[in-house]
């Protein structure tokens, strides 16, 4: 008889998209018009914790935006992505704790955007976080404790799971 522990079954978490632009005003505004006609919800600034005089960044400036889509809108989120992608991710998209990322060059990749010149183009990162069921004593206010070794995902587990559930063929 082999049943499987549901607990050990991999899980997408979260898909956070990011696009960071590097200073505050018009341009920032740009790029949330984007994430918002891209997932529908409402992006937020993410704020610089360094100060950079190179790049004329200073610390608490907002300097991007980013969305954070979970459950089944980041699996519908995660299909568009890979179709973009010709259903390939490279291996060295992932990490040792079993999560990836993906960049996409232009947000009129996607079949129902248009190029709006008021915009103009916007690259994005995407980062998938996968967990197990159980990653909730990692997270909470009281007795919080560490995930332990044999609960987490490994890289190889990650990519046998991404390719399995999306039929995605992992590039090494």
């Amino acid at each position: 008889m082999n049943t499987q522990n549901p607990m050990l079954e991999p899980r997408v978490a979260k898909v956070t998209i990011n696009i960071g632009v590097g200073e505050a005003g018009e341009k920032l505004e740009k790029a949330m018009k984007v994430l918002e006609r891209l997932t529908g919800r409402k992006p937020v600034k993410t704020i610089s914790k360094t100060t950079n005089k190179d790049f004329g960044i200073r610390k608490g400036l907002p300097i991007g935006c980013k969305v954070t889509l979970r459950k089944k809108e980041a699996e519908d989120f995660l299909k568009k992505v890979f179709a973009l992608r010709d259903n390939k991710i490279p291996s060295y998209s992932f990490d040792d704790e079993g999560n990836f990322s993906i960049g996409i060059p232009d947000y009129t990749l996607f079949p129902d955007q248009k190029y709006d010149p008021d915009i103009g183009i916007f690259g994005m990162d995407i980062c998938v976080t996968l967990e197990r069921p159980g990653y909730r004593i990692k997270h909470r206010k009281i007795a919080r404790r560490k995930i332990p070794k044999r609960h987490r995902i490994a890289r190889r587990e990650a990519m046998e799971f991404i390719s399995k559930k999306f039929n995605v063929e992992v590039v090494r």
